[in-house]
């Protein structure tokens, strides 16, 4: 607030724009208010109707727009009646944070002592909000609004399931899985939203649909990370056209039509690049709390053609050394998801994978009918490396709290994918259609260990399970 305060009375602006600043930016609102500072665009108020959750569940009420049923707690007793009321798994999050700082999905009371511990021990100013989570599917809507006529210039669908960060997430462009009435619905509900809170610029809306009903997450009124992508393949000029609709233009004066614009012809993916292999101690278990450090865009005619330029683009060449994937696949998931793995099972068995799992994931394997060799209990994977090399293992798929290191000083091939749920329609998809490329990843990535010793290792395995395999397969085939 100093920091800020300084540059206010340095420069003696006639106003201030908080929509392009992200969080950090819109919790500064009041402060400069309360200094006598003009916001310009949307106002400290209607920020606040959509920052404040007491808020903004009476403006949802009052419109007839659903969300997920949660509350706003200030203490551990309060987490743990609230979570009772709520049914587990909850979502806890406090508010006003970057990056899903501190955001976690509890799954029974001691995740919700030990999560509001870490939280409280920040001494947060503002309620926690704890939500009932819904695996759905999870969509991103950016809005620019004059106050009187609202231009959507397009809808991006998350290929993960709704819990993941959607800094984290694979995002793509034109939706592949709405319906045109759930298409219209997003769009009536952006537009409706948009006017309510008095927008004057941009604001972006992130919405989850579950079984066939749409719901809002949380309405952001600022610019997001996906204004950029969906600035390139929609060919609109977010940031120019919401700066002059702050500044008192409006969008019928800049030409920009009303309502939800039709889908460009080509496809956009959005795909995010990770540093672990950087930071050899980072858990790289993703969830709601951001932990990638840049994202990429793909545009291209078909979608496995944008998929495979967002991948490349990420760092990943769909080329092994000798040409030859490895066929082994190493599965541990935790207990209570278990009972979803038989799709992902008989798609790996059908790909000709030779699955290794840990021991209860391997018996709940041969429950179903296939073969799992149990490597046994892995309390501590640094001697994972070797085993991974002999087995010929490409692809580590892991659901639980143990995190794969890979230590040692001889190439592997192994590709670390995080399952944060397990979907029910889940299967490999095939890249052969981005043209005469190879179906198979490679990257090879260079790590230093504490000694500073290099170690090389190769990355490789099915292009569009590179990290989050828990796609349906009506939105990656």
């Amino acid at each position: 607030k100093e920091d800020v305060w300084g540059v206010i009375e340095a420069e003696n602006p006639i106003g201030v724009v908080v929509a392009f600043g992200g969080q950090t930016a819109i919790s500064l609102a009041n402060f400069l208010v309360s200094r006598g500072v003009r916001i310009l665009g949307t106002s400290a108020e209607g920020i606040d109707l959509a920052e404040d959750r007491e808020k903004f569940d009476a403006l949802l009420g009052t419109m007839g727009i659903e969300r997920p049923r949660g509350e706003a707690v200030l203490t551990l007793e309060e987490a743990l009646a609230a979570a009772e009321r709520l049914g587990f798994p909850v979502l806890l999050r406090p508010s006003y944070v970057i990056g899903g700082q501190n955001m976690v999905i509890a799954h029974d009371e001691a995740d919700v002592r030990r999560y509001m511990g870490v939280i409280l021990s920040g001494g947060i100013e503002n309620p926690v909000l704890i939500d009932k989570y819904m695996p759905g599917t999870e969509l991103e809507c950016d809005v620019i609004s004059d106050g009187e006529q609202v231009l959507i210039p397009g809808i991006m669908e998350h290929v993960e399931r709704a819990g993941i960060h959607s800094g984290d997430s694979v995002a793509i462009y034109p939706p592949r899985s709405l319906s045109p009435e759930m298409t219209e619905h997003v769009a009536d509900c952006s537009r409706r939203l948009a006017l309510a809170l008095g927008t004057r610029g941009l604001v972006n809306i992130q919405y989850l649909i579950y079984e066939g009903k749409l719901y809002v997450i949380e309405v952001n009124p600022r610019a997001s990370r996906t204004i950029p992508y969906l600035s390139k393949v929609t060919g609109v000029h977010m940031v120019d056209i919401a700066t002059r609709v702050m500044m008192g233009a409006s969008l019928a004066e800049l030409g920009c039509p009303d309502g939800l614009l039709p889908p460009s012809p080509f496809y956009g993916v959005k795909a995010p690049v990770f540093s672990f292999e950087k930071v050899q101690d980072a858990n790289s278990l993703l969830g709601p709390e951001m932990k990638s450090t840049g994202e990429v865009l793909g545009v291209g005619r078909t979608f496995k053609e944008a998929l495979y330029k967002a991948l490349a683009a990420a760092g990943f060449r769909f080329v092994t050394e000798n040409g030859e994937p490895r066929r082994g696949v190493l599965l541990s998931v935790e207990s209570r998801q278990l009972g979803e793995i038989a799709p992902l099972v008989r798609s790996l068995d059908g790909s000709g994978k030779l699955m290794f799992a840990t021991p209860e994931t391997a018996d709940a394997i041969k429950a179903l009918g296939y073969y799992a060799f149990d490597i046994g209990s892995v309390s501590h994977t640094a001697d994972l490396g070797g085993f991974l090399e002999r087995a010929g293992i490409g692809l580590v798929i892991i659901r639980g709290l143990v995190a794969l290191r890979i230590v040692g000083n001889r190439e592997f091939a192994v590709i670390l994918i995080v399952l944060h749920t397990i979907s029910s329609r889940f299967m490999l998809p095939d890249m052969r259609g981005a043209g005469a490329r190879p179906s198979y990843v490679e990257n090879t990535k260079t790590a230093r260990n504490r000694n500073g010793s290099g170690l090389n290792f190769t990355v490789y395995s099915r292009a569009c399970i590179i990290r989050l395999t828990i796609a349906p397969a009506n939105r990656l085939t």
